[in-house]
């Protein structure tokens, strides 16, 4: 994961860390802070359907686009890239954005709490790298449009094929049946935590953090992972997860 947004143009002072535990306060320490994003894998299973459908039943289609937006999402039409739509999502939002194209001897980071109190589109972004052409290319556009802009991407399409060759397995086809999904939790420069998967209708406000707080905080947790897998355990489904978070380097 790392090598791939560190090949769209993410800065290589910021790396993915393995989260062992969600209550153990010896293994949390092992994250550096503050973390900017949170990447939760699990299996879908028929209580994650179900919940997801309930959920998104009312809500309306997702259409916003421009600078009115907290958060930039993307919709998922390409099969099987629920991995890199997550990906996507963790870099191209919260304090994670501003530290696109920086050298790694620029290793100051713009805020302790989230990395940036800015707007979206007040954000300045390096040039040439994959991600800042596809943030530029992306924002004044429609879900819809978004979504054609992902699949015709030359620069998003080879670094996925690069990583995706890079590994000790094979890539599945865009026809296989994967039960796993990614789904992103990252903090907004409004100070709320929002879930981005882009099989939902839109993003999702799922509440207000403090000001000193990270996703890896206790409230963001608890509005969060712990929330979902709460909903998993009350219902009799899955508990099997992995979690990721996108935070300072340790190189």
């Amino acid at each position: 994961m790392t090598k791939l947004v560190h090949k769209l143009g993410l800065s290589p002072t910021l790396a993915f860390h393995d989260v062992y535990s969600l209550d153990d306060p010896s293994l949390l320490a092992f994250v550096p802070r503050p973390v900017h994003a949170l990447l939760l894998v699990f299996p879908t299973t028929e209580t994650y359907e179900k919940a997801r459908a309930t959920e998104d039943g009312p809500l309306p289609e997702y259409n916003a686009s421009g600078s009115g937006e907290e958060v930039l999402w993307f919709r998922q039409t390409i099969r099987n890239a629920c991995g890199m739509m997550g990906l996507l999502h963790c870099a191209c939002n919260g304090g994670a954005r501003e530290m696109i194209g920086m050298s790694k001897t620029h290793n100051t980071f713009p805020d302790p709490k989230i990395g940036g109190n800015e707007k979206l589109t007040k954000r300045k972004l390096a040039p040439e790298t994959d991600l800042a052409n596809l943030i530029t290319s992306a924002l004044p556009l429609d879900p819809s449009s978004r979504a054609q802009l992902l699949e015709t991407s030359p620069g998003i399409a080879q670094a996925h094929a690069s990583a995706a060759s890079g590994g000790d397995t094979a890539a599945p086809s865009a026809e296989a049946n994967i039960d796993l999904h990614f789904v992103a939790f990252i903090k907004s420069a409004e100070n709320h935590l929002w879930e981005l998967d882009g099989r939902r209708k839109g993003p999702l406000n799922r509440g207000k953090l403090g000001d000193d707080g990270d996703v890896l905080a206790e409230k963001a947790l608890d509005l969060g992972v712990r929330r979902f897998l709460k909903r998993e355990e009350e219902l009799g489904g899955d508990l099997r997860f992995s979690l990721v978070a996108l935070a300072p380097s340790m190189d």
